[in-house]
């Protein structure tokens, strides 16, 4: 284990030594030391509320310390906003991608920073600029077109290319891949690479262990709040890391494992040569009673496409879909609720989480819509219903008036699904349900989605880490260019006979 003492005072960037912060009944860090040297990727590791974010928002003015001392080139530093901490020298690209949609590329870029002629802004020198910053991600796009016209792992880039223009000693990266595909993390990771070498200090938050060793010089792992440790990467195998985040001598995910289907599973839902425009291609399959029914596929292989199919957010131009053997419309997600179709959305924090919102209220919201105005759930009841599922998911909260946006992600998923096996689903779509969640929450959710399973209902299981895929489904979709180009079953079923169909083989 690596500590400020080994590494040469010239080297230092930046120093965090005895953090605290509290908020009002929790100990968020208690007197975390950390330390960034130039030229280094420095990941930072630790379960869903071990202080990873709570720690970055220090470290870039979002919070105020309780305790401690911040010091950036030797010099102390009081960071009191995330503009000020940019001004010093500190930049941030968070999970979410925090720019402004309705704006055009160039402007999101130099948002605040605008080139001026006089008085006004001069658009032809802003554009032209913009361009020059995203060819350093080979990245060929209109800057004019707004920032929502183009895809989240687009989005992602520009936020990062925002971030490196500031010209920033300090890069801190909060989950920056995971919204890019294996090729856009290549670039991105040359990027990271090139910036180290010219001597900036990245900090990298990820749950995706395999970049943390491909990337990482060094890793600081945070539990509970508290330090664990600093170990440079090569010293630190990788179940040890996961022992360190989770404090278990164990891989949580071991004891996954899939429930074996039954002979004669009744069909619940069914495509037949399903095709929406510019969405998939002559889909067909079927989703029975009592299995998970895996997802395979690369970013934009129309995985998720399929699922907004089935819960009434896209429409199919042509092909059918069967609801128990009979044809349905099913022109919106209210219609797919009124079907008990239930589906927890990719993208946790657009379509998911309604943050101001409480436990209670998030989890009773659509049980509500489903009933109606008419047939409103008294407070009682709606304390009775969040209860009963806070303590059947192992809610981590201290009841159930908190928000929903103080939660860590894992819980914040748990919520998420609650909401909907409070209204008593047949079917369950589940898009990424343990992206951007830690070991043990994934593995939490695994078990959870495994026991809904085990009580017969019929289980969507989308997901970009085909480790899961395989230990947790009966049989596989596999999608490629926005089509089914085969279907596995539980037999036989492997990370490597997937991947051969995704790049390009068959698969049966």
């Amino acid at each position: 284990m690596e500590g400020a003492h080994d590494i040469p005072r010239e080297d230092i960037l930046l120093e965090a030594s005895g953090i605290d912060k509290i908020f009002p009944g929790v100990h968020a860090l208690k007197r975390v030391n950390f330390t960034l040297r130039r030229g280094e990727v420095h990941s930072l590791m630790g379960e869903n509320g071990a202080g990873k974010s709570t720690l970055v928002k220090c470290l870039t003015g979002v919070y105020g310390i309780d305790g401690g001392i911040i010091k950036y080139l030797g010099r102390e530093i009081r960071p009191e906003s995330p503009q000020h901490a940019i001004s010093i020298g500190i930049s941030s690209v968070y999970q979410e991608v925090n720019l402004c949609p309705n704006l055009s590329v160039a402007e999101n870029i130099f948002a605040g920073r605008q080139p001026m002629r006089g008085p006004f802004v001069d658009w032809r020198s802003l554009e032209e600029r913009a361009g020059k910053v995203l060819e350093r991600f080979d990245i060929s796009i209109d800057v004019r077109r707004s920032l929502d016209s183009y895809s989240i792992a687009i989005q992602q880039m520009i936020a990062i290319a925002r971030a490196l223009d500031i010209s920033a000693r300090v890069l801190i990266l909060d989950e920056p891949t995971s919204s890019l595909d294996k090729l856009e993390v290549e670039k991105l990771f040359r990027i990271v690479r090139s910036l180290r070498d010219d001597g900036m200090g990245i900090i990298f938050i990820t749950h995706f262990l395999d970049q943390v060793y491909e990337i990482s010089d060094r890793i600081t792992v945070l539990r509970n709040g508290e330090l664990v440790g600093s170990y440079r990467t090569e010293d630190l195998p990788k179940i040890d890391l996961v022992t360190k985040m989770v404090g278990k001598d164990f891989d949580e995910l071991s004891s996954v494992s899939r429930v074996r289907a039954g002979e004669a599973r009744d069909v619940i839902i069914s495509l037949e040569e399903v095709s929406a425009y510019q969405s998939v291609e002559n889909v067909s399959l079927e989703m029975r009673r009592g299995e998970v029914l895996g997802f395979a596929g690369l970013l934009g292989s129309g995985r998720t496409e399929t699922a907004n199919l089935m819960f009434g957010i896209e429409h199919n131009s042509s092909g059918a879909i069967k609801l128990r053997g009979t044809a349905v419309k099913l022109s919106s997600p209210k219609d797919a609720i009124r079907n008990r179709i239930a589906f927890c959305p990719e993208d946790r924090k657009r379509d998911g989480v309604i943050g101001e919102l409480s436990v209670r209220e998030n989890i009773v919201l659509a049980l509500q819509a489903r009933l109606g105005i008419f047939k409103y759930r008294t407070l009682r009841q709606q304390n009775e219903l969040a209860d009963r599922y806070i303590k059947l998911l192992g809610i981590a909260t201290p009841d159930a008036e908190k928000k929903l946006g103080d939660l860590s992600g894992g819980n914040q998923q748990k919520v998420i699904l609650a909401r909907w096996l409070a209204t008593e689903p047949e079917v369950m779509l589940l898009d990424e349900p343990t992206r951007g969640i830690d070991v043990g929450a994934k593995a939490e959710i695994m078990k959870l989605t495994l026991d809904l399973c085990r009580e017969g209902m019929a289980i969507a299981f989308i997901s970009s880490e085909l480790d899961e895929i395989v230990r947790i489904s009966n049989r596989v979709i596999v999608m490629r260019d926005r089509t089914k180009i085969g279907e596995m079953e539980e037999d036989g079923l492997d990370q490597e006979s997937i991947l051969r169909a995704i790049a390009g083989g068959v698969a049966v």
